[in-house]
Parts: C-alpha cells; sequence; structure tokens
C-alpha cells in the first residue's frame, strides 16, 4: 500500500496559491500558467468510459486552468418528455447525441468532457484538481427515480423524471410549497484513467481513479487528489449536479450542465492508493465496492494510513480516533459499487508531525 509523503495546506487558501505560484513563475522567468477553454461538443467528449487508450482531445501543462463545459445525463426527447421547451435544450447537447454514435458510446451513459492531457504525469504521481469555480450555464435540471429502493418511486412512469427550475439570484430551487432546496453545484463524476488492465471503464462506477464518486462536499474552493495510472493522467469531468443529498438514493441528484474553472497539477510528492479530497474544514477520505461493508473497510483503513502519515498516530489511536471523532458517510448507493467516505475534521487537530 503507497502512503502520503506529504499533504497540501488548506483548500481556502487554494486560489490565492495559485496566484502566488504564478507570479513567482513569472519573476522567474518560468512558463506561468494558461487558461484553456474546452467546450463540450461530439469530439470533445467521451461517452460513458474513463480509459487508458482514449484519445486526449486537449494537452495541458502542469497547474493550467482548464475553463470547461459539461453536459447533463440525459438525451433531448427526454427532456423535452419531461416539459422542457425545445428551445431550452442546449445546442451542444443535440450536437452530441446526433452526432456520436451509438458504437464509440459506453458501457456507461454520462457524457464525460474530456480526457485532458496533463504532461508530466506519470503513474504513480497525483493529480491535484482545485476546483476554482463553478457556474450554472442553464436554469433547470432534472430527477429521475429509480436507484436505491425503486420501489418508492411514483407507479405512474411519466411521473418518475421531473424539472426543477432555479432560482439564480438565490441559488434554490422550490421542491414544493413550503419546502426550498439550496443550490450547491458540484461535478458528480472527476477522475482519470484507470489501470490499463480495467480496460474501458463504465463512467458509472467510481474506483481508485475517482470517476463518478458523487461525493458533495466537492463544491468550487475545495480540492480533490486522484492517484495517476496511466501517462498523462488522462483526466476527464462531467455529471453536473445543483443538489444532492448523501446517498443519492433514487439514483440521481438534480442532474444539470455546468462550467467550471479548474486548475490541473502533477504532485510527484505524493501517494496515494484511493483518492481523497480537501475542504477548508476537513480532510476527506472515501472507499468504493459493489458491497457497502466492503467499501466502509475501504474507507476506514485509507482514514488510518492517512492519520498515521500525517500526524504519527499508530494504527490501533487512529481506529479509536475514527470512533471518536470522525464520521463516516454514505457518498452514494446507487452507482454499482457504492461509496463510503470519512470527514476528518481538521479543528481537532493543533498541531502536526
Amino acid at each position: 500500500m503507497r502512503e502520503f509523503r506529504r499533504w497540501c495546506g488548506r483548500g481556502s487558501v487554494v486560489v490565492a496559491a495559485g496566484l502566488v505560484v504564478a507570479l513567482a513563475s513569472l519573476a522567474q522567468g518560468a512558463p506561468a500558467q494558461q487558461m484553456h477553454r474546452l467546450e463540450a461538443g461530439p469530439s470533445t467528449v467521451a461517452f460513458g468510459y474513463y480509459w487508458s487508450e482514449a484519445e486526449p482531445v486537449l494537452r495541458i501543462a502542469s497547474g493550467d486552468i482548464i475553463d470547461v463545459d459539461t453536459m447533463l445525463t440525459s438525451n433531448p426527447n427526454r427532456l423535452e418528455a419531461m416539459g422542457l421547451p425545445p428551445d431550452q435544450v442546449q445546442q451542444s447537447l443535440r450536437d452530441i447525441y446526433e452526432q456520436v454514435p451509438r458504437e464509440d458510446r459506453g458501457p456507461g451513459g454520462h457524457i464525460l468532457t474530456g480526457p485532458v492531457y496533463v504532461e508530466g504525469a506519470e503513474p504513480g504521481d497525483v493529480l491535484q484538481v482545485d476546483v476554482l469555480e463553478i457556474d450554472l450555464p442553464i436554469a433547470y435540471g432534472y430527477n429521475g427515480c429509480s436507484g436505491f429502493t425503486r420501489e418508492n418511486c411514483p407507479e405512474k412512469r411519466a411521473d418518475r423524471s421531473r424539472l426543477f427550475w432555479f432560482d439564480v439570484d438565490s441559488m434554490t430551487t422550490d421542491f414544493a410549497p413550503g419546502i426550498v432546496i439550496p443550490l450547491r453545484p458540484f461535478f458528480g463524476s472527476m477522475g482519470v484513467a484507470p489501470p490499463p488492465d480495467a480496460g474501458r471503464w463504465s463512467s458509472v462506477p467510481p474506483w481508485i481513479h475517482a470517476g463518478n464518486i458523487d461525493n458533495k462536499e466537492l463544491v468550487a474552493g475545495t480540492t480533490l487528489y486522484i492517484p495517476v495510472w496511466v501517462p498523462g493522467a488522462l483526466f476527464e469531468i462531467g455529471d453536473g449536479h445543483a443538489a444532492q443529498g448523501d446517498g443519492e438514493v433514487d439514483q440521481t441528484a438534480i442532474e444539470t450542465s455546468l462550467r467550471g474553472r479548474l486548475r490541473l497539477t502533477v504532485r510527484k510528492d505524493m501517494s496515494l492508493e484511493w483518492p481523497v479530497a480537501e475542504t477548508d474544514t476537513h480532510w476527506i477520505t472515501m472507499g468504493s465496492d459493489e458491497d457497502l461493508t466492503e467499501a466502509t473497510r475501504i474507507a476506514i483503513d485509507q482514514t488510518i494510513v492517512f492519520l498515521g502519515d500525517r500526524f504519527g498516530l499508530p494504527r490501533g489511536e487512529a481506529y479509536r480516533l475514527i470512533s471518536l471523532a470522525i464520521d463516516l458517510r454514505i457518498t452514494q448507493l446507487v452507482d454499482q459499487k457504492v461509496g463510503v467516505h470519512a470527514m476528518i475534521p481538521k479543528a481537532i487537530f493543533r498541531r502536526e508531525r
């Protein structure tokens, strides 16, 4: 098992730190970070997969920023059947469904923008993904009912999918009279190509390459650290969510299209076995498996590794601390592999090793 060698600073200073690095690079004559616009279209998406053999649609230097569009996971006909006016369907979504051949889709159903080749990334490195900004380019999303206990879905098929309209000023959406949901947009799927022997990996189950982790904590201002398995990392992103509860029990969140700005940095001073995330207030370790018990064991084990490396805690004491002060949460229950994550509060630590 690989262990952490060094960790990053607090998520709250991610954007500011990036500016400092860029200015320092200019002062030293080194290349400054660049911004790359990446629109979603038929030639710039991987429809339903992460794959070590996928052709990159963009190459960037470590530390560069991508300004990227992602498409919601639904086809235009289905959206219109929910009552969406045809002129509200994004043309890029229509183009993708009309022009990407069916034999080039799958085995999953998510439209992922990418892959992005990050120069210098090699197997054994870590890709640091700083989520700088997330915007809502459309004023609606949808929820489709199926999932973990699908017997609870409405009996009529027509009632199982529903549109939600956004109030972007208040960043809310109305669920029912007297019930208002706050919007906290995040990308449900951010990942790299899995190990080559995994083949063409479905966009549905998360794994050691991250992918469809559906972790609602990964809003703007947070960071995801992903182990790299192939040269260039081959980063992909999609499955935009406007709001979601832990568990995502009915199969979907409020699914929507998003536009984000993310900085991708190769970390050769770190080593990970599973993805880890960081917010202003927490570190987040993760596990996923077909079995919920095993996913929980993986999350606990990764938390013990983290606590031992960063704070020097023996395994037994790290395990004890998890029970006393660290929350285990069900990330999602509906993506073939279920997810569990541990919320490690930064506030309990007064010093580091």
